[in-house]
């Protein structure tokens, strides 16, 4: 217990040892009190420390109290000028004070005064860090105004990737950035629809495009073309101002003189089509616009193709079909060497492919329809042109020429239908009787027309007649200019000139063959020639055989080729004017016979004649009058012409006598009918015999009438015993004499005894019926058994 007092007691010493010794804080030392149980034992402690401190003081002041009187004295001075201090610090204290609120109010002015100048100097900073930006958007709204699109794009492009990311913690960053990808939008549309302005302008104007292109093609070519105009407006030279907006209303103002060096692309103005590449391209939409501008295009292209509906029925219709698609390809093949990527050779190659083709069909169909062959020249010139000018751009035309090759073939079918009218309009107005002319102007006038060469001709005195008629020369001529027209076609065709050649011949022979001969076979089929106009159409016959030889060599003038040269097609005019005069031969034998019908229809037998009249019928002797003057008239023809027309003059005479014998309307025949017959008969063997026309040999022409002559005689000598002994055999005098037409006369003369009463009456005539019974049995007997 006691060693725990003393604990406690030399604690609390240190305790107030620590409070004596710290002046500021007692914290610690209060908390180490308060902390045990001890507290008024501290307490208590302290009390006695602060005892002897006071006694301590006391002893001090007592021994210090005169010194103490005189502090208090001093102190009172002190105090009285502490007051005095005291209230001038008062004074000097509310004159601060009323200065500190003052210099509060001037602090807290400066305060705000440098937050503002603070604020405007990080709002300058900013500013000055949003300026580009703002100046680029500025610059871009006044470009769009200005529709200066391609430059605004690049101002767009700047903004996006350049300026916008250092401004991307403000606010107006995000509204900027739609504002901007409206504006793209905003540019890619209007390019687009500078574009569009610019497709329905190029296809509007095209044909004017190709129309420059196609003349600048015949100047190198020294083609002379008629130009329309003395002028070409330059037909697709947009104006483009300076706010990039294309003008195509002013586009017209500009002209341009013909003689001027201007290419078709100079014409154009394809700022449009590059600005609107650029723009997509940047856009990253630059497939999407070469696909449009090619969907576009193809669709111009079909429009370009499509021909006018009328376009067969003049030349101007095919040049505008062909200026507008040599426009197309033209600006297409400009495209393509400035913007390759935009169009390249296997796109348009692809288009000139499927083009060509409609080409070929449109021309070949409009072309049927054509049937002026001057226009089908034009046609084919203009095809010329046009498939010159395409290759100049490096197109094939391989298709076009076979086209021409096409169109030729209708062109000579063309020729061919006109030929077909001037032949005719020559054999109408020919007379069919030879030329005759009266000076030798006329003459030689004749000659230029037709190298006929005869020298007794040109020996005899005017006026001298040429052995044809009208239509030799005439025909001659119209086959040359046929010829000559047909080669207006070929020439230009790249062909050889053994080509020229196969190809006038090939097409003269179907004028000869088809055209010449269908006229030719036409004309003597009329029934309105006379037999003397068909003599002389087949003597003009002959003479157009002759001219085949000149015709041949005409052509190899014209193609500058040898007639002798291995691949050369021969005219076919010698077989064709043979042919014809084969024709018109058999056309003279049935005239004639058809002459002799006239005059046999005047026959007026009387077939119950009881005498003849002593000389032949006048019927007949106009026949053989007929006869004799018609082959007169056959002297300029071939000599078996005229033969087989007086072999088949007396043939035909002799069946014309037979059938008369032989009609079954006459039912009665007397002798003297009989008798007058073979007068006649008589008659036409003595102009047989005559030779009317030289060259047969004996008994020729006397043979036709053999089977008359014994038919007559059998029948007016009665020699039907030698006829019955002899029938059958070679010798027999009446060898061609059948039982059928001995029955058929036969029975005509019975009905003529039998056509008077009294007739029978005479012991002779009833011995004569008999006679002709026995008869009439024996024929039939004979010609049952000849059936059998």
């Amino acid at each position: 217990m006691d060693e725990a007092s003393r604990e406690g007691k030399g604690r609390n010493d240190l305790l107030l040892q620590e409070i004596e010794a710290i002046d500021d804080y007692w914290g610690p030392t209060f908390r180490a009190i308060f902390d045990t149980e001890d507290s008024q034992d501290f307490a208590d402690k302290l009390d006695s420390r602060i005892h002897v401190h006071d006694r301590e003081i006391e002893k001090l002041c007592s021994a210090h109290h005169q010194g103490f009187i005189e502090s208090i004295r001093d102190l009172l001075e002190l105090k009285g000028l502490a007051n005095k201090i005291h209230g001038e610090v008062q004074t000097i204290d509310t004159e601060m004070c009323q200065s500190i609120k003052q210099l509060q109010v001037r602090g807290k002015e400066v305060a705000d005064a440098r937050r503002v100048e603070t604020n405007m100097k990080t709002s300058i900073e900013l500013l000055q860090q949003c300026l580009p930006v703002i100046r680029a958007y500025i610059k871009l709204q006044q470009q769009m105004k200005e529709k200066r699109y391609y430059p605004a794009l690049k101002t767009l492009e700047q903004l996006e990737h350049i300026h916008l990311p250092s401004i991307s913690h403000y606010r107006f960053h995000e509204h900027m950035k739609k504002n901007l990808s409206k504006v793209r939008e905003s540019i890619k549309e209007v390019s687009m629809s500078d574009l569009k302005d610019f497709l329905e302008s190029i296809r509007k104007y095209s044909p004017k495009i190709g129309e420059v292109a196609m003349r600048h093609t015949a100047e190198q070519l020294n083609i002379d073309i008629t130009a329309s105009t003395a002028v070409i407006k330059r037909c697709m030279s947009p104006n483009v101002s300076g706010t990039g907006e294309v003008d195509y209303e002013a586009q017209s103002e500009s002209v341009y003189s013909v003689e001027e060096d201007l290419s078709a692309q100079d014409l154009v103005d394809f700022s449009p089509v590059y600005r609107c590449l650029h723009i997509h391209t940047v856009l990253d939409a630059k497939e999407t616009y070469e696909n449009y501008y090619r969907k576009q295009r193809k669709k111009q292209a079909r429009l370009a193709l499509q021909p006018p509906i009328n376009m067969h029925e003049t030349i101007e219709g095919y040049r505008q079909y062909f200026h507008g698609i040599v426009g197309f390809f033209v600006v297409e093949d400009h495209v393509m060497n400035t913007a390759s990527s935009l169009v390249n050779r296997s796109y348009l190659d692809d288009v000139w492919n499927t083009a060509v083709s409609k080409i070929a069909s449109s021309v070949r169909t409009h072309s049927s329809y054509c049937t002026d062959p001057n226009l089908m020249l034009k046609i084919k010139n203009l095809v010329m042109l046009f498939s010159s000018t395409l290759r100049g751009y490096g197109y094939s035309v391989a298709q076009l020429m076979e086209l021409l090759q096409e169109i030729r073939d209708h062109y000579n079918e063309v020729l061919m239908q006109q030929w077909v009218h001037i032949f005719r309009e020559i054999f109408d107005q020919d007379n069919y009787h030879p030329m005759q002319v009266s000076t030798a102007v006329e003459y030689q006038r004749v000659l230029d027309s037709f190298p006929y060469s005869d020298s007794a001709l040109t020996a005899a005195p005017f006026p001298k007649r040429f052995p044809f008629s009208t239509m030799v020369p005439r025909v001659y001529r119209q086959i040359r200019n046929y010829i000559q027209a047909c080669l207006q076609f070929s020439q230009d065709l790249n062909l050889a000139d053994h080509e020229v050649d196969d190809t006038l011949r090939r097409y003269t022979n179907l004028l000869l063959t088809r055209t010449l001969s269908g006229c030719l076979s036409t004309l003597i089929r009329k029934p309105s020639l006379s037999l003397l106009q068909l003599i002389q159409i087949s003597i003009n016959t002959n003479h157009l055989e002759e001219s085949n030889a000149w015709l041949e060599e005409f052509i190899a003038q014209l193609t500058r080729t040898s007639r002798e040269s291995s691949h050369t097609a021969r005219l076919q005019g010698r077989t064709v004017f043979r042919d014809v005069r084969d024709d018109a031969e058999q056309q003279i034998y049935e005239a004639l016979k058809r002459k002799m019908d006239e005059f046999m229809e005047l026959a007026n037998y009387d077939w119950v004649l009881s005498e003849p009249s002593g000389q032949a019928s006048s019927f007949l002797m106009d026949v053989i009058a007929f006869l004799h003057s018609t082959f007169q008239a056959f002297t300029n023809l071939k000599e078996h012409v005229a033969q087989n027309a007086c072999l088949t003059a007396c043939r035909h005479m002799a069946q014309i006598l037979m059938e008369l014998l032989l009609r079954e309307d006459v039912k009665q025949m007397s002798m003297g009918a009989l008798q007058q017959v073979n007068l006649d008969v008589i008659q036409c063997e003595q102009f047989a015999a005559s030779e009317p026309v030289p060259g047969f040999e004996d008994g020729t022409l006397l043979s036709t009438f053999h089977d008359l002559r014994q038919l007559l005689d059998l029948l007016l000598s009665w020699d039907w015993s030698a006829y019955f002994a002899d029938y059958g055999q070679e010798t027999s005098k009446y060898q061609r004499v059948s039982p059928q037409r001995g029955i058929i006369v036969l029975e005509k003369i019975r009905e003529n005894y039998k056509r008077t009463v009294f007739s029978m009456v005479k012991k002779s005539e009833r011995d004569k019926k008999k006679l002709i019974d026995t008869v009439l049995k024996q024929l039939k007997q004979l010609q049952q058994s000849s059936t059998a």
